[in-house]
């Protein structure tokens, strides 16, 4: 059973178990749940995964290379490996390695916008330039990925220089979760946001990964 702690996934990623599928999904740790839960529930023991730190979110210069060094390492074991990353702050950087070294990643610019469905993020995007979101573990880490990076465990008195633009936070949920949901509404709370829930499910990941 790979270990989903959620500190590990940010710090360390998930390391792949005994190779068994055709198909390699490398992939954010912070995408981890999601993929084994689609995995599992629609019995998909084709696909194998393993994960980067969810922290390289915070340095997406990092992203890049990890991707490209991690396809290296496994491409002989596999008959295809897919990237389970959206541009995700690359500046078009991922894409560029992805086609060089022939492999497909996810569509979108971000996984806020695949999960929610590309098609349907784009909507509103316009309308939602003040809007701060969150997933289900970014919200569960809430404390690694914006507290304290941002110091504001430290200096609370930052939170309006970093969010007095943003109007709202909006907690795209993948499950129910009444917990999480709660823990979101605290989230907004603590930067001073209006708070709205959005079950968005797994959007366009499932869709993907269904192809595969």
């Amino acid at each position: 059973m790979q270990d989903l702690n959620d500190s590990k996934l940010t710090d360390a990623g998930l390391p792949l178990a005994r190779p068994s599928g055709k198909v390699l999904l490398i992939a954010c740790g912070a995408l981890a749940r999601e993929i084994l839960d689609l995995k599992a529930a629609n019995g998909w023991s084709h696909l194998d995964l393993t994960c980067l730190p969810a922290k390289f979110h915070l340095h997406p210069e990092k992203i890049t290379q990890a991707v490209r060094d991690t396809v290296a390492k496994h491409r002989t074991d596999y008959d295809k490996i897919f990237i389970v990353y959206a541009d995700c702050g690359t500046g078009g950087q991922l894409q560029a390695a992805c086609d060089a070294l022939g492999v497909e990643m996810i569509a979108g610019p971000h996984c806020y916008s695949f999960f929610e469905g590309n098609d349907r993020f784009a909507t509103h995007l316009d309308t939602e330039i003040t809007a701060f979101y969150l997933t289900d573990f970014l919200v569960r880490q809430f404390e690694a990925f914006v507290v304290k990076p941002m110091g504001l465990d430290r200096h609370p008195e930052l939170r309006d220089m970093y969010f007095g633009n943003y109007e709202k936070l909006v907690y795209q949920a993948q499950t129910d979760d009444p917990e999480l949901t709660q823990k979101a509404r605290d989230c907004a709370a603590l930067l001073g946001l209006d708070f709205e829930r959005r079950f968005t499910g797994y959007g366009d990941l499932s869709k993907a990964l269904g192809k595969l």
